[in-house]
Parts: C-alpha cells; structure tokens; sequence
C-alpha cells in the first residue's frame, strides 16, 4: 500500500505514546471505523472524553490518516502481514497493532460491503455549469482579493441524477481545462484505431 507523506505522518503521530496513550489511542481506531461505518456524518464524532486531552489539530490529522489506512488497507485486501508491515515502518507497536488489527478484523466485512456499494462505473456528466466568484477577505478580515470558481456537474448513474460541486481556483480551473483536452484528444486517438 502506497501512503501519500500527509498519511504518514498523521500515522506516526498516532503511533506515538506521547500524543495518544493507550486508552485515546483505541477510542480513535474505534472512531475512525465507526466514522466510516455510519450512515450519516457525526459532527461530534471526535469529541469523546478520552480524546479531550489531545491536540485538535494533531487529533483531525491522526483521524484522517486512519481513516485513509483502514479504506486503503480494504481496498487491497491486505492481510495480517501486509497491514503489519506498514504500521511497522511508522513506528506502531506490536501491542497499538494488535489493537488496530483486531478491530480491522471485526469491522472488515462491512467496510468491504461499503466499498463494493460505490460501484465501478463512474458517472456520467450530463451538464456543466459555473459562477465566478470573488474572495475579498478571508477569516482574519485580511485582505484577499481572488477570483475563484464555483462549479456544478450534473451527472448521472445507473438512471439516479446528481449534481456535483465544487469550487477552484483559476488556476485550479486552467488545469481542470487542460487535463480535460488531454483526455478528449487520447479518447480520439483510441477511437482512431
């Protein structure tokens, strides 16, 4: 399993003892399969007693890491040794492995289960539409003056429509525009053949 360097590090601060003892150290790998598992996100899902103690920041970071682990670690159906191994090199002890292991095993079936309900096909864009907006100051009433893009893609799957959104940056949009050229031109070219 490759683990972009942001994951990483949000692991090997969870596999610290001096961030997460042992008790906050299982209250989150239970929160981040639970996390995972729920229908509906919980907006207090990190505020159990055991975790008050940690860093907010460095607790988001270490949630997100393990979260990121978990789907991967389903996602190529890693064993024992696989998952091991990785939590090995960023420092896991055998006893923080144990934890995580066991609790992978009992929630692996629903997470698979989960994974498989995403499907393989990805939607159709049926339509695009965009608004150009402007930041003029950000949280710290801080001067900004940006252009930015909100973007709307209306898509379809399997004959259920749903309107996706985001927003970029130009420069964000420029690249979005040329990633998207470069697709339609290696499309042609196939088609070509």
């Amino acid at each position: 399993m490759e683990l972009s360097e942001s994951v990483q590090r949000g692991l090997q601060s969870l596999a610290e003892p001096s961030a997460f003892d042992q008790s906050s150290y299982r209250v989150l790998v239970d929160v981040s399969f639970r996390s995972l598992l729920s229908a509906e996100a919980e907006p207090g899902v990190l505020d159990q007693p055991e975790l008050k103690h940690v860093d907010q920041i460095l607790l988001k970071q270490s949630h997100t890491a393990a979260t990121t682990f978990i789907l991967e670690a389903v996602k190529h159906n890693a064993d024992r040794s696989a998952i091991s191994s990785c939590l090995e090199e960023l420092a896991f002890s055998a006893e923080r492995i144990e934890i995580f292991y066991s609790t992978h095993q009992k929630h692996k079936k629903e997470l698979e289960r989960l994974l498989a309900s995403i499907g393989r096909c990805p939607p159709r864009i049926n339509d695009a539409s965009w608004r150009l907006q402007y930041h003029v100051k950000n949280d710290q009433v801080d001067k900004v003056n940006e252009p930015f893009y909100l973007i709307s893609l209306n898509t379809e799957n399997e004959g259920s429509e749903e309107d996706i959104n985001f927003t970029c940056t130009v420069e964000q949009l420029q690249d979005l525009v040329g990633k998207l050229k470069d697709a339609a031109k290696s499309v042609e070219k196939a088609s070509q053949m």
